[in-house]
């Protein structure tokens, strides 16, 4: 019996893709232009979900208690814990990010 070929996991990034990804990040020059190629990249509800996941990283940032976060985001207390691993034990890009902000 021959063995099929593997499907490659979709949800994986090809080699060369997340570098392109930050590439066209990078190349933005504005916040009109970054704003411009965020609504073409993504859909309105994904750029919704992301501003919402910055929000929560942004009130995590200032100790602010989930159920706040909760009821001014909408987003899941599941989610927020989630965020909160990620500014916690992370890459340190939320981090980062927030404190450029400033």
């Amino acid at each position: 019996m021959l063995n099929k070929p593997r499907k490659q996991n979709k949800r994986r990034l090809k080699d060369g893709d997340a570098e392109a990804l930050v590439g066209a990040f990078l190349a933005m020059q504005t916040s009109g232009e970054m704003k411009a190629f965020l609504r073409d990249l993504l859909t309105e509800s994904e750029l919704v979900e992301f501003a919402k996941r910055f929000r929560a990283a942004r009130s995590i940032a200032k100790s602010i208690h989930y159920d706040v976060i909760e009821e001014e985001t909408g987003l899941s207390s599941r989610t927020i814990a989630r965020v909160k691993q990620w500014y916690k034990h992370g890459k340190g890009g939320y981090q980062l990010a927030i404190s450029r902000r400033k």
